[in-house]
This record gives C-alpha cells, structure tokens and sequence, in this order.
C-alpha cells in the first residue's frame, strides 16, 4: 500500500473511531510502566542497576518536576513552587545520583541523546542550567552530534536562559501551546499569549536552536472545531519541524488537580473526534507527514526518513532515532531501559532525597522481562514505528515462525481489516491512515497483558 498522506486523500471515518475509542497503552514501552515491580531489597535494587553496563550508545533523561504554577489539565508529576532555592536542592541531589549510577554503566560509551523534561525545566535560572549542563559533561562523554532537546514553557522562558541551553549544547526544544484560543486559556489556568509564542521562537532560532517541536492538546474545555482550526494556522505559521497533538486524559486519580475542571463545557465524545479529524487533515494538508497517534513531522524530518528506512524506534520520550541506545533516566520518577530490564525511580521527592542522603539508588520499581516479552516488545515496537509487520523479517530477527506463533492474533486482526484499520495478506500487515490514528489498539492484540490491566489506560482519543 502506498503511504499518500498528501491533499486529496480519502475521508477518515469518524464512526470508525468512535467504535474503536477503547482503552490501550501509548506503547513508550512493553511491558508498560504498570507491569514494574517493587523493589523490596537493595541486593535486588542493585543487580538491575548492574544490568546497565554494555557497550551501547546512551540517552540520558533528565526529569526536572518544578512549575511556577500549576495547569489544571496536566496530568504530568510536577511540584508547584515559586522558591528558586528549590532547584538548587534538587540539583544537589542529581549530581549525587550521577555519581552513583555512572560507575554501573560501564567506561567508553557515547551519549548520543539527552531529554530535559518536567515539569518545567526552564524554571530553572540560567546559573542553574549552567550547573546541570557542567555536571552532565563532567560526567559524560556526549556526541558532537547528538540531539540535546527540552521542553519550554514560553510563559517563563528569558533570552538568558536560551542562551544557557544553547551554551550546553540544546538543539531541539518542544514548546508547549496546547491552544491559543483565551477562552480555552483561561478555562485551563494557563494564560499564553502568541506573543509570548514567537517570542520564545524567536530567541531560540536567534542562538541557534533551529529544530522546533509544538505540542498542543485536543478535548479542553471550550474548544470548538472552528477554534481549533484558528489554533492549527496560528501555530502552523510559526513553521515547527513537529508536532504533538495529545488527547486531553481525565486522571483524576493520579492528578485530583483536575477536579477544578469539572464545572467546565468539555466537547462531547463525537465532537472530540471531530476535533481530531479536523487537526489530522489540517496538517496533511499543511504538508506534515503523520508519523503515527499523535505525531507529525515535515516529510524531510529525520523521524519521517527514518520510518522510511525502518530504523525508527519509540521509547519514553516518545519517538527516536536511536536504535539500540540504552535509556538512562535521572531525577524523580525517571525511568531507564536496558535490552532487558527497567527501572523506574521513587515517585515522592523526599523517599528519592532520603535514598541518596544513605548513598542507595533511588530506584523504587524495576521489571525483568522474560524471552516471550522480549518477542511482544520487538513486534509492538515495529508495528508502532514502521506502521507494517514483515512476517519473514520477523521469523529472521526473533528466531519464530510469526505465522504460527501469532494465530490468534492474526485472526482478530480481521475485524480490523474489516474497518479500514489494517490491510493484510499472507506476508504482511500493513496499518493503514485510518489506522495510524488508532495503531494502539491495533499493537494492543499483541500485548499479553493489555486485558489485565486495560481499565487503567487512557482511551484512544
């Protein structure tokens, strides 16, 4: 099947969705986050942070949890303060942590990514990036080229703290705009002007940080299709190289902050997919490539060349170009992957000082995975990134007859194929466009826990 996302392509069916709006997992992993265990023991705690030590490339996250103030819609773990000192504690503490773990990861290895997320990590003044960046380099051998990307909230970001990224070496930042629209704003406490947009733009192509990201949100309250529509110009117009349209989640039970927005006029289920189909054309037509869920990228993007040449690959800062690098998470809540394991770091700020004040890992959670789960995890992954499963491709790289092995699964692929999601034949699987908006529902068939566990995933739109 040929991958024409230009203008002219063919209506995606909104009934479609609706009928396929069920709970899945975002796939950043397999098994997902849910299935990690609690570490009880520190013998335990430090084999699986021994399992980090090999000879692959590393991608460093860093989670940086502060905000100034809090967005009522954010389902992301974040502390609200406006004490600037409070940084300063928490960097102590991830110098501290860096130098306990660097020593598991073995000597000659290249970081070829780094991922400051939050939070808000441009909370941090420009004296405190330069603290975090030295001790990242001091302890690091990073890549001339890798990709050094943060998040930016434009509504605290100054000219000096670009420059701080920049002096580090970022050269990618995802801007959050969720919506333009000032009724919306004001309805999500996250008051933005565009101003306050180009601006922040402006700075960052100034001191040489040219790869843009925009990430926005569909189902906030008082979005309307034709507002929306306004927003999808106004950030079109400021030229990204990507962007991110996530559905509004309703966790009320990890994040009861959102409490505050029921009282609100959210758009009913059938105008929440239209909100989507609108946004999806939008940018088609615009000229973005859809990458698959929630991501578009200019054709000539590297994510968009690399699904082309099927080397893309996702992990927990989403989609990425580095096959084989080892993820190695800093901060709260950090998660890192190894081939064969994760580990996930203590949620609450005070349990992740207290670790480090006794010289432990502040590692809380940790997952093992078995050789059936390494086999699900290459074929969700590959089905999630290049949109199509090679049946042959996949006997040779996992050492199985697929055909045989996956029967049931295959067999329930029929109903999709009956809705447009897939097409599917005696060697291939390929997801279709319609498809590519629902491929977490197409890769659940193959997750061997996804009926245990589906009533904690957020739904597919």
């Amino acid at each position: 099947m040929s991958d024409n996302q230009s203008a002219g392509h063919p209506a995606i069916s909104e009934s479609v969705i609706s009928k396929y709006n069920q709970p899945a997992p975002r796939y950043t992993s397999y098994p997902t986050a849910l299935k990690f265990c609690t570490i009880d023991d520190d013998a335990s705690r430090e084999a699986i942070c021994l399992d980090a030590a090999d000879d692959t490339p590393l991608s460093l996250y860093v989670h940086l949890p502060f905000c100034l103030s809090l967005c009522w819609f954010c389902g992301c773990t974040k502390i609200i303060s406006t004490q600037q000192s409070i940084a300063d504690t928490y960097l102590d503490y991830l110098e501290r942590e860096i130098a306990l773990v660097r020593p598991h990861l073995g000597k000659e290895r290249k970081v070829v990514q780094i991922h400051f997320g939050g939070g808000t990590p441009n909370f941090l003044d420009p004296k405190q990036i330069k603290r975090l960046g030295k001790a990242i380099r001091g302890s690091f051998d990073i890549d001339e080229k890798a990709e050094i990307s943060v998040e930016i909230d434009p509504r605290t970001l100054t000219e000096e703290k670009v420059a701080a990224f920049r002096q580090f070496g970022v050269n990618r930042t995802s801007i959050g705009v969720q919506d333009v629209n000032p009724d919306v704003q004001i309805a999500i406490h996250r008051i933005q002007s565009s101003d306050m947009n180009r601006q922040a733009i402006e700075w960052l192509r100034n001191a040489g940080i040219k790869q843009l990201n925009v990430d926005l949100i569909y189902g906030l309250p008082n979005q309307s299709v034709e507002s929306f529509g306004d927003t999808l110009e106004e950030v079109i117009g400021y030229d990204p190289d990507r962007f991110a349209l996530f559905s509004y989640a309703n966790v009320l039970s990890s994040q009861p902050a959102q409490k505050i927005l029921e009282k609100r006029v959210f758009p009913t289920v059938d105008e929440k997919i239209a909100l989507l189909v609108h946004s999806v054309n939008h940018f088609i037509d615009a000229g973005y490539h859809h990458i698959g869920i929630e991501h578009f990228t200019k054709p000539d993007d590297p994510l968009a060349v690399a699904q082309r040449a099927k080397t893309l690959q996702r992990n927990f800062q989403g989609y990425s170009l580095y096959k084989d690098a080892q993820i190695c998470g800093f901060g709260m809540l950090a998660i890192s992957q190894t081939h064969r394991t994760y580990r996930q770091n203590f949620k609450e700020l005070d349990t992740y000082y207290e670790y480090l004040n006794a010289g432990r890992c502040p590692v809380e959670k940790g997952y093992l995975m078995s050789l059936e789960d390494q086999v699900r995890r290459q074929i969700i992954m590959r089905l999630m990134c290049d949109m199509e499963l090679e049946f042959d491709t996949l006997n040779r790289d996992l050492d199985i007859d697929f055909r045989k092995r996956f029967q049931k699964e295959l067999a329930g692929m029929r109903k999709l194929e009956a809705d447009g999601l897939v097409e599917l034949d005696a060697n291939k699987l390929v997801v279709t466009r319609l498809g590519r908006l629902l491929v977490r529902n197409i890769a659940r068939l193959f997750d061997a826990y996804a009926k245990i566990e589906e009533k904690r995933f957020s739904k597919a739109v």
